[in-house]
């Protein structure tokens, strides 16, 4: 019975990835590509079949595991209510606005971000190209943590949860108890045993490597079988399953959070929640990861908010659903907070320590306290599965956005090509999915955690935050606002309002371009818990930093070199849009567009 709850769960979580859009295409996305691309031609748009689609597949790849795992732990290491004054500003300062810019960009281009933003601003068309690159880095180490949470999931069927005591091999015996050690650093909870020494099996740094968990490649391997599965050809869904799909989060949110709050303890967590550490306001770091919450929870800057965009009607109401979107986005960060913090208020009345002595560094928020929470809870044996199958609808929706924004790039640029070796687009997926499992594989050695937090540290923080910057810089300052309020009263029949223009054009960029600068000069190393990563490793993290941003110089200047002219003349034509301003519709209907939902994105007019 459980394993028949668990394929149901699995189907359910596969369908709420499907676009709806997909629904029309499905059968097209099965042909070969040389098919596909043969019947191009009159090939009318497909949009969004109603408005209520577009906001939930929106929310759907917005609304992810950064939300339970990532926003909860800055939060515990910001000093609580100190990191929420930050993030609230960051979503109105730069996140709606950042976000209806990428819609308004997304809805009139009907383009992709590679060739949006090559239309709007062709000396910046780099900046599409950055956003592929970093949605594939991403996923490859995002993917690490559905694999944690499925071989979670399959331990929270026993009889006994395995993370529940000291009673197992993996357990050191003389340093471990069943509760949480607090000051006591002899002593390792079994929970926190169980994450390091049966998940992770962790060795003493990224030095040493150690080798590979099967088992944890094994739940990683599924995780990329079940992306692949839902991305090939494209599945038939209803409204009836995405409407379930969107709301069976929310109720076990909402189920989790009714439980905890009756638990002792529980308002001592929620105030260490809300309640502000005001010094922590002063610090650079704090303003910094508030901004790449953000950008992390909302997806701005990874490209898929524009792909999705551009599927819709051409005078779709815009506003109203970038407001829907951010404040759902916002408030399940904060239902996650007050589910988090009420389970961590619980442990701390229960074994007798600090709020602030309960979590662990990175996901162990997640994978640590709050399955240890679960064990303590009457009818663990439901909650606990529920609670992870919780986890992989939230992660899976976010990994197939970008999953499929890579494929759909690597088929529009080099289709003819591709052709040659791979016949059918399922093929190419194929592929994608593999490499990505392949990049995968250094997370899920006995020294992942630490390539993991790296990666985590370089990509999430650092390059999306960059990566925001010259979007806006394209956009607001070259392509200008001016520009952009002329697009969005083409579709509204009005210009955007003035918070929004003041927003693009002062308060968004320089907003970024000084926590850029104070986070160069206020420069913390990567770290795990107490562990320092070595220069080498260091140096690597920068690496990957740069293989996203490194596109946009390179792109430049490739503009300037094939322009013609003198020095000047090519750089005012490669800051000169080359999109249409005039028309009420730049991309008709009835003219060759892109066909499979984030399949084809990037083909038309470049």
């Amino acid at each position: 019975m459980t394993k028949e709850l668990l394929l149901y769960s699995i189907k359910m979580v596969a369908f709420s990835s499907s676009l709806p859009a997909a629904m029309e295409l499905a059968e097209e996305n099965s042909k070969p590509l040389s098919d596909a691309k043969a019947s191009d031609t009159g090939a009318q748009r497909p949009t969004w079949s109603g408005q209520l689609d577009f906001i939930l597949a929106t929310v759907g790849y917005a609304v992810g595991l950064g939300n339970v795992w990532r926003f909860p732990y800055l939060c515990y290491s910001s000093g609580g209510g100190a990191f929420i004054i930050p993030y609230i500003a960051m979503v109105f300062i730069c996140g709606i606005p950042l976000l209806f810019m990428e819609f308004a960009v997304g809805q009139y281009t009907r383009l992709g971000p590679v060739h949006a933003f090559a239309k709007i601003c062709p000396l910046f068309k780099g900046v599409g190209l950055a956003t592929v690159v970093i949605s594939f880095v991403f996923c490859t180490f995002y993917n690490v943590l559905m694999g944690w949470a499925f071989f979670y999931l399959f331990n929270s069927f026993r009889g006994t949860l395995p993370w529940s005591s000291c009673n197992n091999t993996w357990n050191v015996v003389g340093n471990c108890s069943s509760g949480f050690s607090g000051n006591a650093t002899h002593l390792q909870s079994s929970s926190l045993q169980f994450f390091d020494h049966k998940l992770l099996e962790k060795t003493s740094g990224i030095e040493e490597a150690g080798g590979l968990q099967w088992e944890v490649f094994g739940c990683l391997l599924l995780s990329w079988i079940i992306v692949y599965l839902c991305i090939f050809k494209g599945v038939k869904s209803t409204g009836k399953v995405v409407y379930f799909t969107a709301v069976f989060p929310y109720f076990i949110l909402f189920s989790l959070l009714i439980n905890n709050i009756q638990l002792p303890g529980a308002k001592a967590g929620i105030l260490y929640f809300i309640t502000p550490v005001w010094s922590k306001l002063f610090e650079v770091k704090v303003w910094v990861n508030a901004a790449a919450q953000v950008f992390n929870s909302l997806g701005i800057a990874f490209g898929c908010m524009i792909s999705m965009a551009s599927y819709n009607k051409f005078n779709n109401n815009i506003t109203r659903d970038v407001l829907v979107v951010s404040l759902v986005n916002s408030f399940t960060s904060i239902l996650a907070g007050l589910v988090i913090f009420s389970a961590i208020g619980y442990m701390s009345f229960k074994h007798n320590l600090p709020v602030d002595n309960i979590a662990t560094d990175g996901p162990g928020l997640v994978f640590v306290v709050y399955p240890e929470v679960l064990s303590t809870m009457p009818g663990y044996q439901f909650w606990a599965p529920l609670f992870f199958i919780m986890l992989l609808c939230l992660g899976l929706d976010s990994q197939f956005g970008n999953v499929e924004v890579v494929v759909t790039f690597l088929k529009d640029e080099f289709g003819v090509k591709i052709l040659r070796y791979l016949k059918r687009e399922e093929h190419l997926a194929l592929v994608v999915c593999f490499v990505g499992l392949l990049l995968g594989i250094p997370h899920v050695t006995q020294g992942g955690i630490y390539v993991f937090q790296l990666m985590d540290h370089c990509t999430a923080v650092v390059s999306l935050i960059c990566l925001a910057f010259f979007e806006v810089v394209a956009v607001c300052w070259i392509f200008g606002v001016s520009r952009l309020s002329l697009m969005v009263k083409r579709m509204r029949g009005e210009s955007a309002s003035l918070f929004f223009r003041l927003c693009w054009l002062l308060l968004c960029p320089l907003l970024m371009l000084c926590i850029l600068a104070s986070s160069v000069v206020q420069y913390t190393p990567p770290h795990y818990g107490e562990y320092m990563y070595p220069l080498w490793a260091e140096l690597v993290g920068w690496v990957v930093s740069l293989v996203s941003i490194v596109w946009i110089p390179l792109c430049a200047v490739h503009e300037i070199y094939n322009s013609k002219g003198s020095l000047l003349q090519r750089i005012k034509k490669a800051v000169a849009p080359t999109l249409d301003l005039d028309a009420t519709n730049p991309q008709p209907e009835k003219q060759k567009t892109d066909k499979p939902v984030l399949e084809k994105l990037l083909r038309s007019s470049v």
